[in-house]
C-alpha cells in the first residue's frame, strides 16, 4: 500500500469515526503497520466463532472493512469471505456504533441489543435496570425472549403515548376550565342584570296598576258653579272623556310595561339556563382534568394499556366461547366456561 493510499484510507476511517491505533495522528512512522483486509477478515471470522461480546468486534471490523474496500467490493466480500447478508452486516455495524459495553451486548445477544436501539440512548440503561410486566410476570430484560422484549418496548411506548396524551388533555382541560370560568363570570353578571331589570320592571308594573286602579275609582271632579243643568252635564261629560283618555294612556303604559316585564323574565330565564349549562360544562371539564391528571402518571398509563389489552382479550374469549356453545357437543364449551370463570376469580382476587 502506497503512502497516498494509506493517507486516503486514514481519511476514510476518520470520517466514520474509526481510526486504528496505527493510523492515529502523531504516528506517521507506523503507517506501514496499517491493517489490511485479510487481517480484518480473520478477526471477524474468529469473533464469529467466539460469539458473545465479540459482536462488537465484528461490528467494528465491518465498519473498518467497508471504509477500506473499494466501491463494488463490499457485498462480494461480505458474501464470500464473511458469509453475511448486507442486512446482517448493517445490524451488527449499528450495534457497534451504538454500544460501548461489550459485557452488556454479550449478556443480551445481538438480536435484543438491536431491539433496544428502538429506545432513546438516554433511556436504555434505565429500561435495562428495571423489571417489566410481561404476560403477567415481572421480568428483567436479560431474562426475556426477543418476542417478550419487543412486546415490553411496545407497551412502554404505548404507556408513554397515553401519558403524554393525558398531559396534553390536562393542559387543554385547564385552558377550557379557565375559559369557562370567565364565561360563567360573564353569565352571572348578565343574570344579576336580568334579575335587576326584572325586579325594576315588576315594580313599575305594580305602580302603574295601582295608578290605573285609583284613576278608575276616582270620581270626575266638576267645579260647582251656578249654571244650568245642560252646562253641568256637558262639563261632567268632558271630565269623563278626559278621564277615559287618561285611563287609556295609562293602560297603554301598563301594557308596554307588562311586555317589558315578560321580556325581562325571559331574559332572566335564559341567563339562568346559560349559567346552569356552563356549570355543567365546568363539572365535566373538571372530571376530564382529573382523569387526564391521573393518566399522566406512568403507572396509571401502563394500567390503562394493560386494561385495554385485557378487554380486547375478554372479547376474543367470549367470541370463542360463543362458537363453542354453538356446537352440538358441549364438553369444550363447558371447559372454556370454567376457564373464563377461573380467570374472572383470579382478577377479582387481584382487585382485593
Amino acid at each position: 500500500m502506497t503512502q497516498t493510499d494509506k493517507a486516503a484510507l486514514s481519511d476514510r476511517l476518520s470520517n466514520i469515526g474509526l481510526v486504528t491505533p496505527t493510523l492515529a495522528e502523531g504516528q506517521p512512522g507506523q503507517m506501514d503497520a496499517v491493517r489490511d483486509i485479510e487481517t480484518i477478515t480473520g478477526e471477524i471470522l474468529e469473533a464469529k466463532r467466539v460469539g458473545g461480546e465479540a459482536i462488537l468486534t465484528i461490528g467494528r471490523g465491518l465498519i473498518e472493512a467497508k471504509a477500506m474496500l473499494e466501491h463494488g467490493e463490499w457485498l462480494t466480500w461480505l458474501s464470500e469471505k464473511i458469509e453475511f447478508s448486507e442486512r446482517q452486516a448493517q445490524r451488527l455495524m449499528k450495534i457497534a456504533r451504538e454500544y460501548s459495553n461489550p459485557t452488556l451486548v454479550s449478556d443480551l445477544g445481538a438480536r435484543k441489543a438491536l431491539q433496544l436501539l428502538a429506545l432513546p440512548e438516554a433511556e436504555r440503561e434505565e429500561f435495562l435496570t428495571e423489571t417489566h410486566q410481561v404476560n403477567g410476570e415481572e421480568k428483567a430484560v436479560i431474562d426475556m425472549t426477543s418476542r417478550e422484549l419487543e412486546k415490553a418496548i411496545k407497551e412502554r411506548d404505548e404507556a408513554r403515548r397515553v401519558a403524554e396524551q393525558a398531559k396534553a388533555d390536562s393542559r387543554a382541560a385547564e385552558e377550557e376550565r379557565q375559559a369557562l370560568m370567565e364565561s360563567i363570570k360573564a353569565a352571572n353578571a348578565l343574570l344579576d342584570l336580568a334579575k335587576s331589570e326584572k325586579e325594576e320592571t315588576a315594580n313599575y308594573v305594580e305602580k302603574l296598576k295601582k295608578q290605573l286602579s285609583e284613576l278608575k275609582a276616582a270620581p270626575v271632579d266638576v267645579a260647582v258653579m251656578e249654571v244650568d243643568q245642560a252646562a253641568l252635564d256637558k262639563a261632567r261629560a268632558e271630565g269623563e272623556a278626559a278621564k277615559a283618555e287618561e285611563i287609556a294612556a295609562l293602560q297603554a303604559k301598563l301594557d308596554k310595561a307588562n311586555e317589558s316585564k315578560k321580556k325581562a323574565d325571559e331574559k332572566r330565564r335564559n341567563a339562568e339556563a346559560t349559567a346552569d349549562i356552563l356549570k355543567l360544562q365546568l363539572e365535566e371539564v373538571a372530571k376530564n382534568r382529573e382523569k387526564a391528571a391521573a393518566m399522566s402518571d406512568p403507572d396509571v398509563a401502563k394500567f390503562q394499556v394493560y386494561f385495554d389489552q385485557a378487554q380486547e382479550v375478554v372479547n376474543k374469549l367470549r367470541g370463542l366461547l360463543m362458537r363453542a356453545r354453538g356446537r352440538e357437543e358441549q364438553t369444550t364449551a363447558e371447559k372454556l366456561t370454567r376457564a373464563i370463570l377461573a380467570l374472572s376469580d383470579a382478577i377479582r382476587e387481584a382487585a382485593k
